[in-house]
């Protein structure tokens, strides 16, 4: 090394030991040992801690989708039941906007058919939404086309996903559609005025309702049900996924304006994951409130000529038959607007106003959930030995 030419001019030895004035000094030998130690250390550590991140990532994102799955099923499934007993009764007095009024009713129906009727249908909920997302998989397997894309997807994968969305959601939909329909009287039908449906009562039912296709009585047909049906659900679908995307990304720009005021950069896979949650919940929250009409509309239609008795919501305590006769989509809207009101198109919006607070606190205890499992898998720095140089500095 330049400038230790003269290395050994300067020192004297003694007993094999090098000293400068009396005071023990390190030869460079010693010090390149030690930062030789502390790099080779080190390194080992990285790539743990790469492979940890990796690690913490999966579990963090099938943690995600299990709570999501609990979420829309077990927790929410008796605010459904309330919401979609409210919005299929014309004759409903309480149009039950707030939360509040529904606890009497809640109160009511727990006396007189037990708590356990507000988790009917809920077989055929998962039933059925397993065949869409088994057809739905099926399809994007055969076309090669992406089954899901993040915001900053390319706007080429974007397009392909929304094709694949408008093409063949006509398809997976109308299977489904039948289905769907007899699932949604299993969900909203009187348990003490109508037979407990079996577990696979939602194929047989489905399947009859296919193949009538003959308008009987007042039952709406299954290819007049299916173009305001598929429309509504990509709409609703393709709106979520533009309001998920501005939030997110309103958030990222936010969460990089306060790291750059603080002076320091994380790569907290928790900060990503809490952002991409927080914005799942505040755009399926604005498509629910923005859509809720239009689902009124569709579950009335569906019903329509079904023969269902529902528990009548204004007390909790008796039931009443479905008696609608409308033509279709333009006529059922303009009958609620004016024999109910426009509010009428919202009765059982305060269950939904409880699904948002089940949702806002269950994505918090997710959050929190996600940053013990950070806490876990963050690896620990491995501490060096001291060197035998540093106690004598």
């Amino acid at each position: 090394m330049a400038g230790l030419e003269n290395y050994g001019r300067v020192y004297q030895e003694k007993n094999g030991d090098t000293y400068f004035y009396r005071h023990e000094v390190i030869r460079p030998l010693h010090v390149s040992s030690v930062i030789s130690d502390v790099d080779d250390d080190s390194l080992p550590y990285e790539g743990e801690k790469r492979r940890l991140d990796a690690t913490a990532k999966t579990f963090m994102i099938a943690g995600c989708g299990v709570a999501t799955l609990i979420m829309e099923t077990l927790l929410v499934h008796p605010l459904d039941v309330l919401r979609r007993q409210c919005q299929v009764n014309p004759g409903l007095k309480k149009y039950h906007i707030i939360p509040m009024t529904l606890v009497p009713v809640v109160v009511g129906l727990h006396q007189t058919q037990g708590i356990n009727t507000l988790w009917k249908g809920i077989g055929s909920v998962v039933l059925v939404r397993g065949m869409l997302l088994a057809i739905e998989n099926f399809i994007s397997k055969v076309t090669l086309w992406p089954k899901e894309v993040r915001c900053n997807s390319s706007l080429k994968l974007f397009g392909q996903h929304i094709l694949l969305k408008w093409k063949y959601d006509s398809i997976s939909i109308g299977l489904i559609t039948p289905f769907y329909s007899a699932s949604l009287v299993e969900t909203v039908q009187s348990e003490i005025a109508s037979e407990s449906p079996g577990i696979l009562d939602v194929f047989r039912n489905g399947a009859i309702r296919l193949v009538e296709v003959n308008n009987k009585g007042r039952l709406i047909p299954i290819y007049s049900l299916l173009p305001p049906t598929v429309f509504y659900v990509v709409s609703k679908y393709l709106f979520t996924l533009a309001a998920q995307g501005i939030t997110s990304r309103i958030m990222y720009i936010k969460q990089k304006h306060s790291q750059q005021l603080r002076g320091a950069y994380s790569r907290d896979l928790t900060i990503a994951s809490d952002i991409e949650l927080r914005s799942a919940l505040i755009s399926a929250s604005i498509a629910e409130a923005l859509f809720y009409p239009w689902e009124t509309v569709i579950h009335r239609l569906h019903l329509q000529g079904t023969r269902t008795i529902i528990d009548n919501l204004d007390t909790g305590r008796s039931v009443t038959p479905l008696l609608t006769g409308y033509s279709g989509v333009t006529d059922c809207c303009s009958t609620i607007i004016s024999t109910e009101g426009p509010l009428g198109l919202y009765k059982g919006f305060g269950a939904l106003l409880l699904e948002f607070t089940v949702n806002f606190v269950i994505a918090r205890v997710i959050k929190r959930i996600m940053e013990e499992l950070r806490t876990v898998f963050e690896p620990k720095p491995k501490l060096s030995e001291r060197p035998p140089w540093y106690n004598a500095m």
